[in-house]
C-alpha cells in the first residue's frame, strides 16, 4: 500500500492532451499549460544562470573587500551568490547584461511558441467542437427604445431588415431577478419539506415539529410538514403572480436580446460588425454559452455600465493602495484597551491571562488572515458590479484585479517597507528616474524572504491541493450540520472547479519572481522550477479526476496570461536597470535601454498576430463548419435546437414560453413592414381613398351642373401618385 500510494503521478501524465481536452475542456487543458510554460521558460534559464552568473557572483569578492573597511558587515551564502557580491563598476556586470538579453530572448521565444500552440489548439477545438447554441447566437445590448414597437418587435424587425438571409429568431431578456430569488427560496423550502417527510416516514408515530422563526431557532412550535407545505403553497402563488407580471409587463423587458442565426457564418458577421451609425446602440458581441451567462447583469444600460466601471476603478485603487487602513483600524479595536473601552462587560474575561495572550498574540493576525480570505470574494463582487455578462469574463476581470493587488502588496510591499500607500507616496515624491533605482537596490536583500515565500505559499499550497484537507473538513461539517436530504449531500460533495480568479494571479507572481531574480539572485530559480513542476503534475491530476468545469470559454483568457508575463518581464528589466545604477555601471546601463523597447515591440507583434483569434471567429472556419453540417445533417432543424437555449432558467419547464416567430413574408422580403411603416402605409391608403371619393363626388357634381359644358380638369389621387 505504501509503495503504491504515488501511482497517481504517472497516471496523471499518461493521458494525452487531445484526450484531456475531450475529457475536461480546452480551458482546463490550457490552464495546465501555464505551468508547462513556466517549466519551458525557467528550466533553461536556471541552467544558464547557474553555469554563468553564479560563478561570476561567487568569485566577485565584493563582501570580502567591504569587510576590511566595515567590521560589522554580515552576509550569508545566498548573498555571495547574488549580484551584491560583484563590486561596483566591475566588468563582471557585463555578464549580467548579456544574460539579461539571453533570458529575454528565450522568454520571448517560449512565449511566442506557446501563443502559437494555444492558438492552434483553440482553432482546432472550435473546428472540431460539437454544435453549441453560442455558435449561432449573438448578444445584443442597448436596444434603442421605440414608441410604436415593443423591444421584441423592434429587435425582430431590425434584424429581418439588416440580416434578412440569416436571421432566425431571438429571445428577449427579462429582469427576473426577483423571480429567481423566489425560485431559490422555494427550492430551500422544498428541501426542508423533504427532510421532515423522510423523518416522519422513518418514525410514523411522531409528527416532526419546528419553530416558525429564522432557521427554526425561535418562535412557536408547529407541525413541520404542514408548516412547510403552507409556505410552499403561498410562495408558489407569489411566484406564479411574479412570473405573470414579468411576462406581461413591458417594463420588465430589458433592452437586450439573444439573437440566433441560421448559420455560424451569419452569427459571426453580426457579432463582429457595427450594426448602426450610432456606435452606442445595437451593441453586438458573441453570446456566452448558456452555462456561462451571468443573468443579473444583462439589464444594465450602456451609460450606467460606464459609470459602474469608473467607480470600480476608483474602488480598486483604494483597495490596492489603502487596504491596510481598514485592517489597521480593526486591529486597533482588537487590542486590550479598545475592547475594555467599547465592551466593558468583557473586562473580567479579558483579565484572564490565557485570554489576554490570545488577544495580543493571535487576534490581529487572525483578522488580517480573514480579510485575505475574503479578498477574492470582495474582488469578484467588484467585477459583478462592473456589469460583465459572462462568468468567464467575471473571473478573468477578477484575476486582473487580484494580480494588481499581489504585485503592489506582496512583491513591492515586501521589497519596500511600510504600507502600500506610504510606498506610493514615497515613490511619487522621487524623480521618475530614481524609482527603479530605489526598488532595485532592495531586491537582492529580499531574496531569502522570497525563497521562504515560495516554499511556504507555493510548495505547501500544492501539497494542500493534492491532499484537499480543507474541502474534506468542510464536507464533514456540512454533512454533520447542514445535510438533510440526498440533494444536500450531492451539493456538499461537489468538488468545485478551478478557481481561476485566485490561482492564475498567484502563478503570475511566481513568473514575476523568477524573471526579476534570474539576473540578480539565481539561487531562487530552482525553487520556482520545483513549484511549476509539482503544480503541473498535481493540477493535471485534479483536472482529470477531481474538478468539474462549470463552463467552457475556449481559452479566451490566454491573451491576459501572455500580457501579464510580458508586464513582469518589462518590470524586471526596469528594476535591473535601476540596480545597475547603484553599481555605478553607468556606461553599461545604456546597453539595457533597448531591451524593454524590444520587449514591448514583441508584445505588439504577438498581439497583432494572435489575439484576434481569441476575440473573433474567422468567417472561413464558420463557413466550413456550416457546409460540413449541411452535408452531414441535411434535415437538421436549427430553430428547434436553439429555441430554449437562452430562456432564463426560471422560465424553463415552468410555462409554455412565448417565443418570437419568423414570418415567411419577412424571410422573403428585404423590407419588413413595421408598425411605423404600417401606420404610414395605412394613413396614405386611407387618404388616397378619401381623395378618390372626393374626386368622384366632384365629377358627379360637374356633370349634373354643366351638361355639355367642359368642366374643370380633375386630378385624381391616382394621377397624383
Amino acid at each position: 500500500m505504501y509503495l503504491k500510494f504515488l501511482n497517481w503521478m504517472p497516471a496523471a501524465l499518461r493521458m494525452p492532451e487531445p484526450e484531456l481536452i475531450e475529457h475536461a475542456g480546452l480551458d482546463s487543458a490550457v490552464y495546465v499549460r501555464i505551468y508547462l510554460l513556466g517549466l519551458k521558460i525557467f528550466c533553461p534559464i536556471t541552467l544558464l544562470a547557474f553555469g554563468v552568473l553564479v560563478p561570476v557572483n561567487y568569485t566577485g569578492e565584493n563582501f570580502e573587500e567591504m569587510r576590511v573597511n566595515r567590521r560589522d558587515l554580515t552576509y550569508n551564502d545566498i548573498d555571495k551568490l547574488s549580484i551584491s557580491n560583484v563590486a561596483p563598476g566591475s566588468r563582471r556586470l557585463y555578464a549580467h547584461i548579456v544574460m539579461a538579453y539571453v533570458f529575454t530572448l528565450w522568454t520571448c521565444y517560449a512565449l511566442y511558441n506557446e501563443y502559437r500552440i494555444v492558438t492552434k489548439m483553440r482553432l482546432h477545438f472550435l473546428a472540431a467542437e460539437r454544435r453549441r447554441p453560442d455558435q449561432f447566437t449573438v448578444l445584443v445590448r442597448n436596444v434603442p427604445p421605440d414608441d410604436d414597437e415593443s423591444i421584441s418587435e423592434h429587435v425582430e424587425h431590425f434584424f429581418c431588415v439588416n440580416h434578412p438571409d440569416h436571421y432566425l429568431s431571438h429571445q428577449v431578456v427579462y429582469n427576473a431577478n426577483a423571480l429567481a430569488d423566489m425560485v431559490i427560496m422555494k427550492k430551500t423550502l422544498q428541501n426542508w419539506l423533504t427532510y421532515y417527510t423522510n423523518k416522519f416516514e422513518r418514525n410514523p408515530n411522531k409528527r416532526p415539529t419546528t419553530k416558525t422563526g429564522f432557521l427554526g431557532l425561535w418562535g412557536k412550535h408547529v407541525d413541520a410538514i404542514d408548516f412547510y407545505t403552507q409556505q410552499i403553497e403561498a410562495l408558489s402563488k407569489e411566484e406564479e403572480a411574479e412570473r405573470e407580471r414579468v411576462l406581461n409587463d413591458a417594463n420588465a423587458i430589458v433592452p437586450a436580446a439573444f439573437v440566433s442565426f441560421k448559420s455560424r457564418w451569419g452569427a459571426a458577421v453580426c457579432a463582429q460588425t457595427q450594426q448602426s451609425n450610432n456606435p452606442t446602440i445595437w451593441l453586438t458581441d458573441w453570446a456566452p454559452e448558456p452555462r456561462d451567462v451571468y443573468w443579473d447583469n444583462l439589464r444594465i444600460p450602456y451609460v450606467e455600465l460606464k459609470l459602474r466601471r469608473l467607480l470600480m476603478s476608483v474602488a480598486l485603487f483604494g483597495l490596492t493602495f489603502c487596504f491596510m487602513v481598514p485592517i489597521a483600524f480593526v486591529q486597533t479595536l482588537a487590542n486590550i484597551e479598545s475592547i475594555q473601552k467599547y465592551l466593558p462587560f468583557m473586562k473580567p474575561l479579558i483579565e484572564i491571562e490565557s485570554v489576554k495572550a490570545i488577544i495580543q498574540g493571535y487576534l490581529p493576525g487572525i483578522i488580517l488572515k480573514i480579510f485575505l480570505i475574503l479578498l477574492p470574494t470582495i474582488i469578484m463582487t467588484m467585477s459583478k458590479i462592473e456589469g460583465f455578462t459572462a462568468l468567464s469574463a467575471l473571473e478573468t476581470r477578477s484575476a486582473g484585479k487580484y494580480y494588481l493587488f499581489l504585485l503592489v502588496n506582496v512583491f513591492l510591499g515586501s521589497i519596500i517597507t511600510g504600507t502600500a500607500l506610504q510606498q506610493l507616496q514615497g515613490l511619487l515624491n522621487q524623480s521618475p528616474t530614481m524609482i527603479p533605482q530605489t526598488v532595485g537596490v532592495s531586491i537582492p536583500m529580499k531574496a531569502t524572504f522570497f525563497i521562504t515565500y515560495v516554499m511556504v505559499d507555493g510548495w505547501s499550497g500544492i501539497a494542500a491541493e493534492i491532499l484537499r484537507l480543507v474541502p474534506l473538513v468542510v464536507f464533514h461539517l456540512k454533512n454533520t450540520f447542514l445535510v438533510k436530504t440526498e440533494k444536500d449531500r450531492e451539493q456538499a460533495m461537489d468538488p468545485g472547479s478551478l478557481t481561476w480568479a485566485i490561482s492564475e494571479p498567484r502563478i503570475q507572481l511566481y513568473f514575476l519572481l523568477g524573471l526579476v531574480y534570474s539576473t540578480v539572485t539565481p539561487i531562487l530559480l530552482p525553487f520556482i522550477v520545483v513549484f511549476f513542476a509539482f503544480s503541473f503534475l498535481v493540477f493535471r491530476h485534479q483536472i482529470i479526476n477531481v474538478y468539474d468545469q462549470k463552463y467552457e470559454s475556449g481559452a479566451t483568457f490566454w491573451p491576459d496570461v501572455h500580457r501579464r508575463i510580458i508586464i513582469g518581464l518589462i518590470l524586471s528589466q526596469f528594476l535591473f536597470l535601476g540596480l545597475l545604477n547603484t553599481k555605478k555601471a553607468y556606461n553599461a546601463t545604456y546597453f539595457l535601454i533597448p531591451l524593454p523597447i524590444l520587449t514591448f515591440w514583441f508584445f505588439r507583434v504577438c498581439k497583432g498576430r494572435f489575439e484576434s483569434q481569441f476575440k473573433k471567429f474567422p468567417l472561413e472556419d464558420a463557413m466550413k463548419k456550416d457546409t460540413l453540417e449541411k452535408a452531414t445533417e441535411p434535415n437538421l432543424n436549427i430553430k428547434t435546437y436553439l429555441q430554449d437555449a437562452y430562456v432564463h432558467p426560471v422560465f424553463k419547464g415552468a410555462i409554455e414560453f412565448e417565443r418570437p416567430r419568423v414570418i415567411d413574408e419577412e424571410e422573403n422580403n428585404p423590407l419588413v413592414l413595421t408598425k411605423r411603416s404600417f401606420h404610414r402605409h395605412h394613413h396614405g391608403k386611407q387618404k388616397q381613398e378619401e381623395e378618390e371619393d372626393t374626386s368622384e363626388d366632384r365629377m358627379e357634381t360637374s356633370s349634373s351642373k354643366g351638361g355639355s359644358k367642359a368642366g374643370p380638369t380633375v386630378i385624381t389621387a391616382q394621377d397624383k401618385l
